[in-house]
């Protein structure tokens, strides 16, 4: 496995990511398939807009349906009857979200994050060391270490604690890594890859001490970890662009949970390779739809735009929802029908406009691609 770069122009790269399941040109989109699936999508309606790559989440499996279900099935691929890479969340970012939601439902201490179950109540102890064995049992193509995430806004002092604990717990981390390549008999060429999390918060020294350990353990390549975005929503471009620059040149750089059409464009400007959003297929299912305008794609956003097709304006609109995309709902169907699936609460209506937000998401990979 490795990563070539075929294309960088002041920093904005394209190049070829492979992998055991197929090589992954960059920069490329991910759909949060959280579960072991994409909700309300079938594999063949993803194959047929273009996704090839996709996220899993190491939380959310552990709770359900459980590593020994996955295990007797024969891993996630197996489980869910998808053949293209598949790439796994650690986990860190859901368990802290939910610990931070509610105190009385875990802790994260130095072995690890101890939190109880939203199912069911019982209690769970994720540490480095289970993550990457969780994730090898996955068998996934792609992997992530377990972090500790911390908001943007608490003081700059428990957020460097956090990321000296993300350096210490890396290095766990990559230990475990190598044992389970040799358990497991794998060798460069089948190996899953491991990516390392840069935090740091809204400090660009804290990202740089964070970015320059990982480097020094040494991972298959490093991703963005924490929020993007500042106490008022704005987008925090120093930082993006600074951590990017912390990273090894030759390493693919995962833009974690970045998923805005225009925040993916200004990620890519400054040398972000792979992005992974619930964004398409979440604001499908609510009726918002994304449409591809006739400009030339930049940071402003006027490449794009959005339709709520169950507003009513749309009843009568038989024209298709984009004569520029191409997936099935806009070859087969008009806006007044997915309207009208809306409004009558059929579920068609959902998956088609998630199906059609996947297909213009994938396009812009392709733009971005040949962007010179």
């Amino acid at each position: 496995m490795s990563f070539e770069i075929t294309q960088n122009n002041n920093g904005t790269r394209v190049g070829v990511l492979k992998t055991h399941r197929g090589d992954i040109v960059t920069p490329f989109f991910m759909p949060d398939a959280t579960r072991a699936s994409v909700r309300g999508i079938t594999n063949e309606q993803l194959t047929s807009v273009g996704v090839h790559p996709m996220v899993v989440n190491t939380y959310h499996l552990l709770l359900q349906p459980g590593m020994d279900l996955m295990r007797n099935a024969g891993g996630i691929h197996e489980f869910m009857g998808w053949d293209g890479p598949l790439l796994s969340d650690s986990g860190g970012y859901q368990v802290y979200s939910l610990i931070h939601k509610n105190e009385k439902l875990g802790k994260i201490t130095e072995d690890g994050a101890v939190f109880k179950s939203v199912l069911d109540g019982s209690k769970h102890l994720l540490t480095p060391e289970k993550a990457i064995q969780i994730q090898f049992d996955l068998g996934v193509d792609m992997m992530v270490l377990l972090d500790d995430p911390r908001p943007n806004n608490v003081p700059e002092q428990e957020i460097e604690k956090a990321v000296d604990r993300t350096i210490r717990w890396a290095e766990r981390c990559k230990i475990e890594f190598e044992k389970q390549v040799t358990k497991r008999s794998f060798d460069d060429k089948t190996r899953p890859l491991l990516f390392a999390v840069v935090q740091g918060g809204p400090f660009i020294h804290l990202r740089k001490k964070c970015a320059d350990a990982l480097i020094e353990i040494g991972f298959d390549g490093y991703s963005f970890g924490g929020r993007h975005i500042d106490e008022d929503g704005e987008f925090m471009t120093e930082i993006i662009e600074k951590t990017a620059s912390f990273m090894p040149e030759d390493k693919p750089r995962f833009a974690l949970g970045i998923g805005t059409p225009q925040d993916i464009v200004k990620c890519h400007n400054v040398g972000w390779d792979m992005f992974d959003c619930v964004i398409p297929t979440r604001e499908g299912r609510h009726g918002r739809l994304f449409l591809h305008n006739d400009t030339e794609i930049s940071e402003d956003g006027q490449f794009y735009g959005t339709m709520n097709i169950a507003n009513a304006k749309f009843k009568n609109d038989f024209t298709p929802i984009d004569n520029k995309c191409g997936c099935y709902a806009c070859k087969n169907y008009t806006r007044a029908y997915i309207h009208h699936l809306f409004r009558v609460g059929e579920p068609l209506g959902g998956q088609m406009a998630a199906l059609h937000n996947l297909k213009f998401y994938v396009k812009l990979m392709s733009m971005l691609q040949i962007k010179k």
